[in-house]
């Protein structure tokens, strides 16, 4: 078999042993010290389909530290065998991993106390001395909770529950404030109490394989690097699309609207990964100072680069599909929240000027996709008169990861014709049996390594802001109606004139299809 064919046959047993090495070496995790894993808002629905399954997972795997307690406290009256039975069903177990499940359960306790109370806090930090080496652990606190009540938890942290022997961490889960003035009252707030250093706030999506992957594509292939410029990109375009509506969850929705949801962190994290320079090593205070640098060079965002857009029911669809956003009851009458949006940024530096960065997202849309497309510019002197469609770099995020170039090859045959191939690397074709870790297993394991370099530092946050809030804040004052747009459609047709008009083209004529589906 060639080199180019070879496929990497890795068991889970593998992969988790080499994780296990690379991570072990790190001297503060290698220590055999206790650590407590302590998840407030234990009752919620974050905590039961994604924090208490993740930490089973890394039990699973032998990747948490050895000697790690876990603590869930809320306010509701609740026991562990009450977590068990409202987490157990996302930890995708079988009859075999009865055993290692009791074992996992042991390490758990749970305690309900009120938010606002330092007393509840106080009886926290009394159970927590009261495990084995208690008083000298690490606490890792990861906020499982609205933003509302993170000023009362994080201040009665810091007063009653801090290590004052091991080190301290707090993960906070976005959305970080609503507008730039909220965000910054929330970082103010948290940073009076916390180092830097001790905050980690989380954005799952810098735990995905294929976003994390855009660093090493970049930065650890010559071929890209002359190409990665205003000189040969044409565009570059970030997609989100989820194939379904707000299904009875549109009041939380409404709250936020899809610019928040998505847009504001996601997709303009992954713009600052492909737009940055290299940084000068992959420390993470190094990585986020590149970051930073891009947001800086990012105007804020005026309404003429932005189309809206709101699903209506397709009459012809079947279910949900019917149904509009509007036609949810638990979203308010006449709400103008958009839940599709496109939006055209540019980086004004030597690299980029002149590249539209486009960001589309949106729900109820013709299917699941989230990539990073940058396509190239024309081929100058075509003597093909035509025939050749632009090149294009596509790195799929999610469902089927994947890296293609989309590129032009003579058609088979007598002619002498060409036609729109790829140059293909699925992940599922390429690293067979291989688990890729969830987002959030990535990220709660590099809170316990101490390393920062996929989580949101505050400067960061304030420019991210900085560039959304005054758009956000001219749509609700004026009141702007998005465009209507048909259940399972690609969204609003404005959309396409907008990304057309910016320099993106969209030719229709190539679709990828998974070779590992075939």
């Amino acid at each position: 078999m060639s080199a180019a064919h070879e496929q990497v046959n890795l068991s889970r047993l593998e992969v988790c042993d080499m994780m296990r090495e690379e991570l072990y070496s790190e001297e503060e995790f290698h220590q055999t010290q206790t650590h407590i894993f302590i998840v407030v808002g234990a009752s919620g629905d974050l905590a039961k389909k994604k924090i208490y399954p993740t930490l089973w997972w890394l039990y699973n795997d032998g990747l948490l530290p050895q000697e790690t307690f876990i603590v869930g406290f809320s306010r509701s009256k609740l026991t562990v065998q009450d977590i068990r039975k409202q987490s157990q069903p996302y930890f995708k177990v079988t009859a075999d991993d009865n055993e290692k499940l009791d074992s996992f359960f042991k390490r758990n306790s749970y305690i309900s106390g009120q938010y606002s109370e330092g007393s509840s806090f106080m009886a926290l930090n009394k159970h927590m001395e009261s495990l084995p080496n208690g008083s000298k652990a690490n606490r890792l606190f990861y906020l499982a909770l609205p933003p509302s009540v993170y000023h009362d938890v994080t201040r009665n942290i810091k007063e009653n529950c801090m290590s004052t022997v091991g080190w301290n961490r707090v993960i906070v889960e976005k959305p970080f404030g609503k507008d730039l003035e909220s965000s910054n009252r929330l970082s103010e707030h948290i940073s009076s109490l916390y180092q830097e250093n001790q905050i980690y706030r989380i954005d799952h999506y810098l735990g995905k394989e294929m976003v994390q992957n855009l660093m090493v594509l970049r930065f650890g292939n010559r071929i890209f690097g002359p190409l990665w410029s205003r000189d040969h990109i044409a565009a570059v375009v970030f997609t989100f699309k989820e194939p379904f509506g707000t299904q009875g969850r549109g009041g939380y929705f409404d709250e936020f609207g899809i610019i928040r949801d998505v847009m504001q962190n996601h997709l303009l994290q992954m713009l600052c990964l492909v737009a940055m320079e290299k940084p000068v090593s992959t420390n993470s205070d190094d990585v986020r100072d590149e970051k930073v640098k891009v947001l800086k060079c990012i105007s804020e965002l005026p309404l003429s680069n932005v189309v809206l857009g709101q699903y209506v029911g397709d009459p012809k669809g079947q279910g949900e599909a019917q149904k509009g956003y509007l036609d949810d009851p638990t979203v308010p009458k006449g709400s103008l929240t958009a839940t599709f949006a496109t939006a055209v940024l540019y980086v004004r530096n030597e690299r980029w000027d002149g590249v539209p960065f486009i960001m589309r997202c949106g729900k109820a849309l013709n299917e699941r996709k989230a990539e990073v497309r940058l396509q190239f510019r024309d081929v100058p002197g075509d003597i093909f008169q035509g025939q050749c469609k632009r090149n294009e770099l596509v790195i799929r995020v999610q469902p089927d990861e994947a890296v293609y170039t989309k590129m032009m090859t003579k058609k088979p045959g007598m002619f002498f014709h060409p036609e729109e191939s790829e140059l293909d690397l699925t992940y599922g074709n390429r690293y067979k049996d291989v688990k890729l870790p969830d987002a959030y297993e990535r990220l709660i394991l590099d809170v316990f390594c101490g390393s920062q370099m996929h989580f949101v530092r505050s400067d960061e946050l304030r420019e991210a802001w900085r560039i959304f809030t005054p758009l956000l804040h001219q749509l609700e004052k004026d009141k702007i109606k998005p465009q209507p747009y048909v259940y399972g459609s690609r969204g609003p047709p404005e959309s396409d004139e907008l990304m057309q008009n910016a320099g993106f083209r969209y030719e229709g004529t190539y679709k990828w299809v998974n070779p590992h589906k075939l």
